[in-house]
């Protein structure tokens, strides 16, 4: 599984984003995999191994599939937004084109796009706009219907709202990991390759995405949605019950898969079984690509 990286940047709108890449440099007649990072992460966060497994994009390229995971505005190489332009909206907008260059570079048949936590909320977004290229499904994790009440998610959104800040890492594992059993000491020190510091308007704006823009997005989506929050998730409420809210609210997907990542925290890919949830993210792809097929025959 040491299947070499690569990088490559998009410009759009004046501004850069950069992104990691796996597998092969073009995927004709199949889907490319575009990944976004949720907050305190970089594009690196989809290259994390928590098991022996490996990472996702490990996972992905082994079978075929090309994979580009973006740096979303002010991570890794991508351009920092002036705070008052670091809105979820803006984010959908520049990685929307910056996915349809990597879909024209890649001669990709479609898109299948994967987003982690605030990328899943982006994710989304994205999935329910008038997008320049083919999206087929959209696999969405760590996010839900309901911020869970009291938790850090509230916490962190009352930090200073202009400033950036990198929390140490014992407080973010913390907050992204499970108990003991579901994570190993590799796995988070892996995972701390990925972590990077945060603009906090996203963390004020994240509480308030699922009453603010979910409502809206929701019904909005007409393509398959896979969706998973973990079963030890500190930032949101992953009672059956929400779940299925969730999976109701998505009236216009042509099919919903929503459950519980069972024995996870809330960067679900990063513990033992997150090769588990990997797994399931492929198979959705692969069901995604024979729906995009039927679709396009009518």
């Amino acid at each position: 599984m040491a299947d070499e990286r690569g990088t490559i940047e998009f410009t759009v709108d004046g501004q850069t984003i950069s992104a990691l890449t796996a597998g092969p440099r073009s995927c004709p007649g199949r889907p490319l995999i575009a990944a976004l990072h949720g907050g305190t992460y970089n594009a690196r966060y989809f290259d994390v191994a928590g098991s022996r497994h490996g990472s996702f994009m490990d996972l992905a390229a082994g079978l075929g599939y090309c994979v580009v995971s973006l740096d979303r505005p002010g991570y890794g190489g991508s351009s920092a937004l002036e705070p008052d332009d670091n809105t979820f909206d803006r984010h959908a907008r520049l990685l929307a084109a910056a996915v349809a260059q990597a879909a024209e570079s890649y001669g990709a048949d479609g898109v299948v796009l994967l987003g982690h936590s605030i990328g899943g909320m982006i994710a989304a977004m994205i999935a329910a706009a008038d997008i320049d290229f083919r999206l087929l499904g959209a696999s969405v994790t760590g996010m839900g219907a309901v911020i869970r009440a009291g938790g850090p998610a509230q916490a962190l959104a009352s930090l200073p709202p202009d400033a950036t800040v990198d929390l140490p890492y014992d407080q973010r594992d913390l907050v992204m990991f499970g108990p003991e059993f579901t994570r190993t000491a590799e796995g988070i020190e892996n995972a701390h390759a990925s972590y990077a510091p945060v603009p906090v308007r996203e963390l004020i704006q994240a509480p308030n995405w699922p009453d603010e823009h979910l409502p809206e997005v929701a019904p909005r989506i007409r393509v398959p949605v896979h969706n998973e929050l973990a079963e030890f998730d500190a930032l949101w409420d992953s009672t059956p019950a929400n779940v299925e809210q969730f999976a109701k609210m998505l009236t216009g997907a042509p099919f919903v898969e929503a459950g519980i990542a069972r024995a996870t925290g809330h960067s679900i890919d990063h513990h033992i079984l997150g090769h588990a949830l990997h797994l399931r993210q492929l198979a959705f792809a692969g069901e995604c690509e024979l729906w995009g097929r039927q679709s396009a025959a009518g």
